[in-house]
């Protein structure tokens, strides 16, 4: 049986990961407000700001928690450093975003979410698979997910992304547990 959690909290060795709150949006607009973010995403426009922000807690809240999950990754000592979501879409299996702030890029922290976010996919939202995808000419997220132990597909769509207002390769990628 799946335990839908409305707003579960996922601890790893340095991160929460929780729901974001309407405290989160001045953190959310100082982090997601920087272009060579928003290009690597789907869904996120540039500029980002506090009406942005939000809306996305707002949507988050609104989110039916057996078919979605946004967190916020937080940093023991730094505070948030990026957000996280698990989506139902067109795929067999829910599909993994996410993003890190600039400042923390390169600290293993994309990772460490996500490898927390596949435990509590796998035990509590009951997934044996997750679907991602990065951007082909975004090769570190990537890694981050080769890191988690995703694996390539093969297969690359096309995806549109809001703050290049164009479609980018998308190069998919599968967990399985």
């Amino acid at each position: 049986m799946c335990v839908i959690e409305p707003s579960p909290v996922i601890e790893t060795r340095r991160l929460v990961l929780r729901a974001p709150g309407p405290h989160d949006a001045g953190r959310l607009v100082a982090l997601a407000n920087d272009a060579n973010i928003a290009r690597m995403t789907l869904r996120m426009p540039h500029p980002f700001s506090i009406d942005d922000a939000e809306a996305f807690v707002v949507q988050v809240a609104g989110q039916n928690p057996a078919r979605a999950q946004t967190f916020l990754i937080e940093h023991e000592d730094h505070g948030p450093v990026g957000v996280m979501g698990l989506f139902e879409d067109k795929d067999p299996a829910p599909e993994v975003g996410y993003w890190i702030g600039r400042p923390f890029w390169g600290r293993g922290y994309a990772t460490e979410a996500l490898e927390g976010a596949q435990v509590w996919a796998s035990k509590r939202w009951k997934r044996r698979a997750l679907m991602a995808g990065h951007f082909a000419d975004n090769p570190a997220s990537g890694r981050v997910l080769e890191k988690a132990g995703f694996l390539y597909t093969g297969e690359v769509r096309k995806g549109f992304s809001r703050a290049r207002d164009a479609d980018a390769q998308t190069r998919r990628m599968v967990w399985l547990a």
